[in-house]
């Protein structure tokens, strides 16, 4: 009876190389994340309650909840939008357009909140049209939305257009010879296929969102209860030497955003 993969043994050189990567993964991202929690949880539950509730650090939470949550909707329609154009269709400069997708990954997040203060800022002319138009973009929440649409846009981009590529046209052919429409034939056919990519890249984008500093210190002004984002807030409770306040929020920040990755990857495996 010949050995199954499972009863072979593992080379030494397997094993290292496996150890390894956990060991790293350990350093690099499993014991910061227990140290944040174990330094959270060693306040006491009442205090750390008592941190969470401060109406200063409640009204930082909910509104970089809110915010991302307004991007996530947003970029789930133009980040599957552009991955239709990018996969679907051939135009001139479409190499330059993919490459331009990966650009907020590279540009640094404060120089990405300076461009936006330098286009929508109170003394650029699109700033002062939007504000005449009672629209001010810079220093208030509809800022901090667009600083996490720029930093956030290619998640959504990026999960959806390799699934579309591999996509078999088989089955939108044999819709389009059955008479169905092409909106009937993407709702029916084409989107349930790329559904666990966009909520993989939703997923993505929201956790992203929910750390976001760089691009968010400059657009929003830091107002208490009104542009202070959570992660706003810790950093001002870090400076003002309240370490369990900081924690606390950072807590709620770190669960909220490992629930949004885990619900998202479950979402997608069943859909799939």
């Amino acid at each position: 009876m010949s050995s199954t993969s499972a009863d072979r043994p593992v080379p030494l050189g397997g094993l290292l190389l496996r150890w390894s990567c956990l060991s790293y993964l350990g350093v690099v991202v499993l014991f910061p994340l227990t140290a944040v929690v174990i330094r959270a949880l060693s306040a006491g539950p009442v205090r750390l309650w008592k941190e969470i509730v401060n109406p200063f650090a409640w009204h930082a939470i909910r509104l970089s909840l809110t915010t991302a949550l307004v991007m996530v909707a947003i970029s789930v329609v133009t980040g599957t939008a552009t991955a239709w154009v990018l996969a679907r269709y051939e135009f001139p400069g479409k190499g330059f357009v993919n490459a331009l997708v990966d650009l907020p990954f590279a540009v640094p997040t404060i120089v990405t909140g300076l461009m936006l203060v330098a286009l929508f800022g109170p003394s650029s002319t699109l700033g002062v049209v939007l504000s005449g138009f009672g629209l001010p973009v810079i220093y208030e929440q509809s800022g901090i939305v667009l600083a996490l649409l720029f930093v956030c846009y290619p998640f959504v981009v990026r999960s959806v257009q390799p699934v579309l590529e591999n996509l078999d046209p088989a089955e939108e052919e044999a819709a389009a010879t059955m008479g169905a429409g092409r909106w009937l034939i993407f709702r029916k056919v084409t989107l349930p296929a790329l559904v666990p990519s966009i909520v993989s890249g939703a997923g993505l984008s929201f956790s992203r969102a929910l750390g976001e500093f760089g691009s968010v210190v400059i657009v929003a002004g830091n107002r208490p209860l009104s542009t202070k984002t959570a992660p706003l807030y810790v950093y001002g409770e870090v400076e003002g030497f309240n370490v369990d306040g900081a924690m606390a929020v950072s807590l709620v920040l770190l669960t909220c955003s490992l629930i949004s990755l885990v619900a998202a990857s479950k979402l997608a495996e069943r859909q799939g």
